[in-house]
């Protein structure tokens, strides 16, 4: 039996490569993709996602979701992913259309009908946050929700202080944090240092020679640069690809994770974003309770991933591309 997936991006080069990870990925069924602004605007995103799906000859309804944060202006990540947010490659048009449904419709519909299933956010979670509102019942049907967003007591890729996904809606990423989701945080952080694809691994990859191994690098081509520029990492960054790891194949991929609770500041212009781990307000795995060391004193509401296994991300990526 396979497991079920549903995917909500705001797809831009790293979320593309991801969804190539799930539509590849061994017995996982992709129920469908939902999609938001974000990295770029909605009919941009939702144009991404199609092609990508194409791509990988699946067969999966894309569903057009917000066109803007819940209360602020959507701020895109252009200068980083590409105008098109593919890497301006002149990738043509897809064949296919959007599903006529909305994507917080879908979202509803597909976890209903699909108990259990594995719900990974690649962007905002404006979708989310509106699907978890309209129907709060939901969150109890899903097993696990990786989110690929925050910074997890570091400095964030926006702002000193957050990681864009988080920053661009923090008032729906609060919603979604404290929904009952059985969140799974997965920082941008984890994709920096020897978690970023090198160039002779890039150079392993384009040697692969097939149509998905040129895509993954070629829609990564302005995001090289850019990343050099922001964090003056060498190679291409890939968090919403390391996310999708974690989603994946947790037991081999996730070196530590624990609980703690998190706050995510809505407030503060100058911490916009940010997500507060409380580090002190833990559960012991033993006997899975909860230990009253917290600053807060607020019972847990997310998994933190804190390290993952790099090599074992890596050897994900190529078996998909090959």
């Amino acid at each position: 039996m396979p497991r079920t997936f549903v995917i909500d991006t705001d797809t831009a080069s790293d979320d593309a490569v991801a969804l190539i990870m799930a539509l590849r990925w061994p017995e996982v069924e992709v129920k469908g993709i939902t999609v938001v602004a974000g990295n770029v605007n909605l009919d941009q995103a939702v144009r991404n996602a199609l092609y990508t799906v194409e791509l990988c000859g699946a067969d999966v309804p894309v569903y057009r979701g917000a066109e803007k944060p819940l209360l602020r202006h959507h701020q895109h990540a252009e200068w980083f992913h590409g105008k098109d947010g593919l890497g301006d490659q002149g990738y043509p048009p897809p064949k296919h259309a959007p599903e006529k449904q909305h994507a917080v419709d879908a979202l509803i519909e597909i976890i209903r009908a699909n108990p259990g299933i594995v719900l990974v956010t690649l962007g905002p979670l404006t979708n989310v946050a509106l699907a978890v509102s309209q129907a709060p019942d939901i969150a109890a049907n899903v097993s696990r929700c990786v989110v690929m967003g925050g910074a997890a007591c570091t400095v964030g890729n926006v702002t000193p202080a957050a990681e864009y996904n988080i920053w661009v809606d923090p008032e729906a990423a609060r919603i979604v944090f404290h929904s009952g989701l059985p969140i799974e945080m997965v920082g941008w952080e984890l994709c920096r240092g020897d978690a970023n694809i090198r160039h002779h691994e890039i150079d392993e990859i384009k040697h692969m020679d097939t149509p998905l191994a040129h895509f993954a690098v070629d829609c990564n081509s302005t995001a090289i640069q850019a990343n050099f520029n922001q964090s003056g990492e060498r190679g291409i960054a890939l968090p919403d690809p390391v996310a999708m790891a974690v989603a994946l194949d947790p037991v081999t991929v996730v070196n530590r994770m624990s609980k703690h609770y998190v706050e995510v500041e809505t407030v503060s212009e100058l911490t916009r974003g940010m997500t507060i781990v409380d580090e002190l307000g833990v559960v012991n795995d033993a006997r899975n309770e909860v230990i009253w060391h917290s600053v807060v004193n607020r019972p847990p509401n997310v998994n933190v991933c804190w390290e993952i296994n790099i090599p074992r991300w890596k050897e994900m990526l190529y078996s998909v591309l090959k």
